[in-house]
């Protein structure tokens, strides 16, 4: 009996070891590019901005996202020049962070354009301040969507009647939603969001509220709709979503003026200046 049951034991561990293959996998590889986080959120009641841009690369699979050391990067005022050398040269605070103070009162009433040199390559954006609401109010909810862990907050503000807004809502812990006015123009409003994240009670999350314009609001819907896609781990999105980045290396003002059409010849992310009220929520039990 003992030698039945060894036998059939070593058939089973030659069965297993012989179904061991090594499978070797793909993934997709493209020379890195750019990334540029440059929303400005800006608070009316401080006299100061910091404006902080923060500069990575994309990286191959699996791989750690490096940050990108550039060569300069300046803001400038388009409708009021400031004067001197250097005046709206970031600095560099850490690997991969620039930042600046700015006048409030100069971010909110200007137009700005901001500039990146980045390996013999310049980069560029334009924005203008966009105007937000208060918070009116924050609450923790008791529904649930798929999972009866889910965390419900429940937001309410009121839109200002006077003009079509663009809302980002940024929920902590990279989560974001981007809502227009279209169906509540100038009234109170109320919305639940539901976060997928486990959050211990007690545990604080900061929510804001960011003014912006129609075109970063496309942006945005398009990076959440593709963000939370049914892709796979090897997947890629069906489409790349661009900035407002161009790159004028090449530009000029005889032939070559306009370059957007070129699928390899941009940077990826938004430059944007918007204003901001914030909430903390507290998870309750």
């Amino acid at each position: 009996m003992k030698f039945h049951i060894t036998y059939i034991i070593l058939c089973l561990a030659f069965v297993f070891t012989a179904c061991e293959d090594v499978v070797e996998i793909d993934v997709p590889e493209e020379e890195p590019r750019l990334v540029i986080d440059a929303l400005v959120r800006v608070d009316r009641s401080q006299p100061l901005t910091e404006v902080r841009v923060v500069v990575s690369e994309t990286s191959s699979f699996f791989d750690a996202i490096p940050p990108a050391t550039l060569q300069q990067i300046t803001l400038s005022n388009l409708d009021n020049p400031p004067t001197g050398p250097g005046t709206g040269v970031l600095d560099p605070i850490e690997p991969g962070v620039y930042s600046k103070f700015f006048s409030t009162e100069e971010i909110v009433r200007d137009r700005w354009l901001l500039q990146i040199d980045y390996e013999d390559k310049i980069f560029i954006a334009n924005a203008q301040f966009n105007p937000a609401v208060p918070i009116d109010n924050v609450v923790q909810g008791d529904g649930t969507i798929f999972d009866e862990d889910d965390t419900e907050v429940v937001v309410t503000f009121t839109d200002a009647p006077e003009r079509d807004d663009f809302y980002l809502f940024d929920f902590d812990f990279g989560n974001f939603l981007a809502t227009e006015d279209e169906f509540y123009q100038g009234q109170t409003f109320e919305f639940s969001y539901f976060y997928d994240e486990d959050l211990d009670v007690g545990e604080e999350a900061e929510i804001s509220i960011l003014g912006i314009d129609e075109e970063f609001f496309n942006y945005m819907t398009t990076l959440v709709e593709q963000s939370e896609g049914d892709f796979g781990p090897f997947e890629t999105p069906v489409v790349t979503v661009r900035g407002n980045f161009i790159n004028v290396t090449d530009i000029d003002n005889d032939g070559t003026f306009n370059n957007v059409e070129d699928p390899n010849n941009f940077a990826l992310g938004y430059f944007a200046i918007a204003e901001e009220f914030k909430a903390t929520f507290t998870v309750q039990e």
